[in-house]
């Protein structure tokens, strides 16, 4: 997922934060990594790289989130993308603040 920041009053086209599978999806492209590939690659390759879960830039260790999947291989990027976004969705419920704080993160202001 990707977010736009505040743009602080200011008419500069702001960038886009990526949390979540975006990010990961990010990270992916940055390392040689190939498809096939067995968790324990997959962990080596990305488990300490830390990506935000949310768009207050909370953030987890990969290799965590991904020893928590049932899979022992993922055929493609797209699928070890499917299997994380779950994670990323619990992740994100368990540690929010409520309902209230997920409001406060929709809102502008």
């Amino acid at each position: 997922m990707g977010v736009r920041p505040p743009s602080g009053g200011t008419d500069d086209e702001p960038a886009s934060v990526e949390f979540g599978i975006a990010a990961v999806d990010a990270r992916l492209r940055d390392v040689e990594l190939s498809f096939p590939a067995e968790r324990e690659e997959v962990v080596a390759t990305l488990g300490e790289v830390r990506v935000p879960y949310d768009v207050d830039g909370n953030d987890v260790r990969l290799g965590r989130l991904i020893a928590e999947l049932d899979r022992e291989r993922f055929e493609s990027r797209q699928e070890l993308l499917n299997e994380l976004h779950p994670q990323f969705e619990r992740y994100r419920e368990q540690r929010s603040g409520g309902v209230m704080g997920q409001l406060r993160a929709l809102l502008p202001f």
